[in-house]
């Protein structure tokens, strides 16, 4: 397996020198493997679709401390878009990641009352508001008059509305969508004490999480391809706008956008300063249905079977690591080594165990181990302790060069 692209050209053999190489390192199974050269080659192909705009490491995707402080080393990477408070502040200290901004807003207001305790993440975190009650909600947790000011970003609405709001394409998130609501906002912030408005978030979900070239239909793949395009282009004009309104009231130090899917059109968006990935560094299956990009699939996680129901079908303990979404068969996990394994229809991936059946399952023994695909890239890590880095030796092999934690190993439960 010396190929810097083996994934393509010999998928089987991919999977098994894997295998082997957790095998040899006598790791038990649920085991969680992330290849080495794959992640790199994830890493550069980012960066080159970021076309020199910033990338800020989306955390909640990758839930591995040692693998965010390794991309953040790189040129190009730049910060961390985290998901509750606490893991920003352990970053923002822990990690000792100077720019961590928090991707939704927090009414944990014990959790706040310590990050503004903490002046080293204090002065590192930057909360996200979309709203005067989040304003309300940091003054409850320490008033203005006894804080240095604490540094806010608005979150700016980027889904698709037509007939004024009665159709919307994109996720339910902040409520400030036009122009108009976004300098209320920055008025209102910049008005009262105790805040620092430093930054704007805007997430296209319409176009960085959905993809446009999937399986089964090339009618809907193409209409998501046009609605993407009128989406993109209405976006960058308001967002546009709404960042310069903003900017009326403050000295912006970020404007923060898309996601792994919208690299490109994002990266096209002159109002934007950084834009956030964390699905593509690990390389779900999910993306997999995208027309202009395809990551290598970095990370798997091995089952091992416990026992052979029928001569067709094995079962292997665990599996349900299932993906955040509408439910789904694409967000199972996708089970590619042996090849030719699939789910029984009536039990799919179970939360202890798994049947699949095939002609694979014939061939297999209880003790064999099943290797599988991640939909997104948030669930791995909430089912492991471990993370098995692998990479090759000098004559190609495979092998086991590092255990790391993954946030579960390190005793963290953030969501």
């Amino acid at each position: 397996m010396t190929s810097a692209t083996a994934w393509l050209d010999d998928p089987e053999a991919y999977w098994a020198a894997i295998d082997a190489a957790v095998r040899a390192a006598r790791l038990a199974a649920p085991v969680l493997a992330l290849d080495a050269i794959a992640l790199e080659h994830n890493i550069a192909d980012l960066r080159r679709r970021a076309g020199g705009v910033p990338i800020r490491v989306a955390s909640k995707s990758l839930r591995v401390r040692s693998v965010i402080s390794d991309v953040l080393r790189r040129d190009g990477f730049a910060g961390v878009l985290a998901f509750t408070v606490p893991e920003a502040r352990w970053l923002a200290t822990t990690a000792e990641v100077p720019d961590v901004l928090l991707g939704y807003p927090s009414t944990a207001v014990g959790a706040i009352a310590g990050l503004i305790g903490d002046d080293v993440a204090r002065s590192r975190v930057t909360l996200l508001v979309d709203s005067t009650e989040h304003l309300d909600l940091i003054d409850a947790a320490v008033p203005p008059t006894a804080r240095e000011p604490v540094r806010v970003a608005i979150d700016l609405d980027a889904s698709l509305r037509y007939a004024r709001g009665r159709v919307h394409l994109g996720v339910r998130r902040s409520p400030v969508h036009t122009v108009a609501q976004a300098r209320g906002l920055a008025r209102e912030i910049t008005r009262r004490p105790g805040f620092a408005l430093v930054g704007v978030m805007s997430y296209e979900a319409q176009v960085a999480g959905v993809a446009n070239d999937a399986e089964g239909s090339a009618l809907r793949n193409r209409a998501i391809g046009v609605v993407q395009s009128r989406s993109m282009a209405e976006l960058v004009e308001r967002r546009g706008k709404a960042v310069r309104a903003i900017g009326e009231y403050a000295d912006l130090e970020f404007v923060n956008a898309g996601g792994t899917g919208s690299l490109e059109a994002t990266a096209a968006d002159r109002s934007v300063t950084d834009i956030a990935a964390g699905s593509g560094f690990f390389g779900g299956h999910l993306f997999d249905g995208y027309a202009h990009f395809r990551p290598a699939p970095a990370m798997g996680f091995g089952l091992d079977v416990v026992r052979r129901p029928t001569r067709d079908i094995v079962t292997t303990l665990g599996g349900g690591w299932i993906a955040s979404g509408p439910p789904g068969p694409d967000r199972l996990p996708r089970p590619v080594w042996p090849r030719g394994l699939s789910y029984v229809g009536t039990e799919a991936a179970g939360e202890v165990q798994t049947p699949l059946r095939g002609a694979a399952a014939r061939r297999m023994e209880i003790g064999d181990r099943v290797w599988f695909r991640h939909t997104k890239s948030g669930e791995p890590a909430e089912h492991a302790n471990e993370v098995a880095i692998i990479d090759r030796e000098a004559d190609g092999g495979p092998r086991v060069i590092d255990v790391v934690p993954t946030y579960r190993g390190e005793g963290k439960c953030f969501l």
